[in-house]
């Protein structure tokens, strides 16, 4: 394990796979919406459909709309090639989503706590690549809520870092990785994702060319996503390589 780096590492797709939760939640949403769903829960088919769907998705309530879609028959294929269009046709029910998809997970957390962690597990063996960090400074960057990480970690005992950086600091990736800069001045910064996108968005910013860039090949997104990384000098790990 490098010592010298001061890791922020990103949650869901690099440290937590959240895929079935994700979808379950979407579902359950989807049938307070749509009232032909009502009472239905999702096949094996539908949530495996999902995990092919999962690195086009950006925050949980989009979730909703792709279970319903795959409830209604589209195909893969046909969500991936459109997700920006589909999801533009929801745009006007986006606060209503969201809320819901707050809500209905927060009452699963509420009435079966154990479930809903069951479904976040860890990827393999990154609790222990995690419990070697103890005594070192390190980060999660992520744009879950602090208080879902905090409860995952520990059901899993695992230390929890030196801060969580989640969604309700409301600050952007890059804003992060300034301050930990800052706050780090006499080491280096290695930020580990999943989304292709937020490490482009790093790497062309000039004020964090000092940071470390990883992208993992086990988390939520496509082989083009790996072959463009490379191919932009952004080094693409697999697990055996996470935190070593």
């Amino acid at each position: 394990m490098n010592q010298s780096l001061v890791y922020a590492l990103d949650f869901d797709g690099v440290i937590c796979d959240s895929a079935v939760e994700t979808a379950l939640t979407g579902w359950k949403v989807a049938t307070q919406v749509w009232l032909d769903m009502a009472e239905t829960s999702p096949s094996a088919t539908h949530i495996k459909q999902f995990h092919a769907l999962r690195p086009y998705l950006e925050t949980g309530y989009e979730a909703v709309i792709f279970m319903r879609l795959l409830q209604q028959g589209e195909s893969v294929e046909y969500i991936q090639a459109n997700s920006q269009q589909i999801f533009a046709q929801f745009s006007s029910e986006v606060p209503l989503l969201k809320r819901l998809f707050g809500q209905t997970r927060d009452q699963w957390i509420q009435n079966e706590q154990a479930e809903w962690i069951a479904m976040n597990p860890l990827f393999p063996s990154v609790a222990e690549k995690l419990r070697e960090l103890k005594g070192r400074a390190w980060y999660i960057v992520t744009t879950k809520q602090e208080r879902f990480v905090e409860q995952i970690l520990e059901a899993n005992q695992v230390e929890l870092p030196t801060d969580i950086y989640g969604l309700d600091r409301r600050m952007s990736k890059s804003a992060v990785l300034d301050e930990l800069m800052y706050m780090h001045p006499k080491e280096k910064i290695c930020l580990i994702e999943d989304r292709l996108p937020t490490l482009l968005k790093m790497q062309s910013n000039e004020d964090l060319s000092e940071v470390e860039l990883q992208f993992v090949d086990w988390g939520y997104n496509t082989e083009q996503d790996r072959e463009k990384a490379k191919a932009a000098g952004i080094p693409v790990i697999a697990l055996s390589e996470f935190l070593v």
